[in-house]
């Protein structure tokens, strides 16, 4: 087995191309951190400033690199929200509540999170909670009603669906295979 020498400074993610650029030019180390992280997969303007705060980049020097990256459009927040937003919710089935959250962890703006998470209507947010129930419904059987019931809305809850549009969809669900819920309520747990 190679062992690597750990030099001071050193960090497992720091390349070898941020070590060849001298100390003295903090701007283009800052470039250099920024490209290298963006060629894996987008990130947020926050995102990319953690990363500099992180490799003792001076505020200033950070701010003027990524002013310049959002204007040639290697950062773009709303972009990255948008494909954030249709990835996550055509992927995993994650509602608007959790999309939003998961938007807020990285450090986009409330204003581009509205707007990103308001290209999901109610009536997309539903179809793919159906989606998913009917996916974990097979699962379900053998179940008593009850713990069906609990078990399926409880996945909703998680990917962040409300409370009333879970149970609606999970009792449509249930009654189509014949389950009886009129005893069940119409709202909350």
């Amino acid at each position: 087995m190679v062992r690597r020498t750990e030099w001071p400074g050193d960090s497992p993610d720091s390349s070898r191309a941020e070590k060849e650029l001298s100390p003295q030019d903090p701007a283009e180390r800052a470039r250099a951190i920024c490209l290298r992280l963006l060629t894996g997969t987008p990130r947020t303007r926050k995102q990319l400033a953690d990363a500099l705060r992180k490799r003792e980049v001076p505020d200033e020097v950070a701010e003027e690199v990524l002013s310049r990256f959002e204007d040639v459009g290697l950062i773009d927040d709303a972009a990255f929200a948008g494909a954030w937003v249709e990835s996550r919710h055509h992927g995993r089935g994650l509602a608007r509540r959790a999309l939003a959250r998961e938007l807020r962890t990285k450090g986009v703006d409330a204003e581009l999170i509205d707007e990103a998470v308001g290209r999901l209507d109610s009536d997309q947010e539903e179809e793919t909670a159906r989606e998913l129930v009917a996916r974990k419904l097979r699962a379900t059987r053998g179940l008593d009603r009850d713990r069906r019931l609990r078990r399926l809305a409880g996945m909703l809850a998680r990917k962040g669906y409300p409370e009333g549009m879970a149970l609606r969809v999970v009792r449509q669900a249930l009654e189509a295979e014949g389950e009886d819920t009129d005893d069940l309520p119409h709202e909350g747990f």
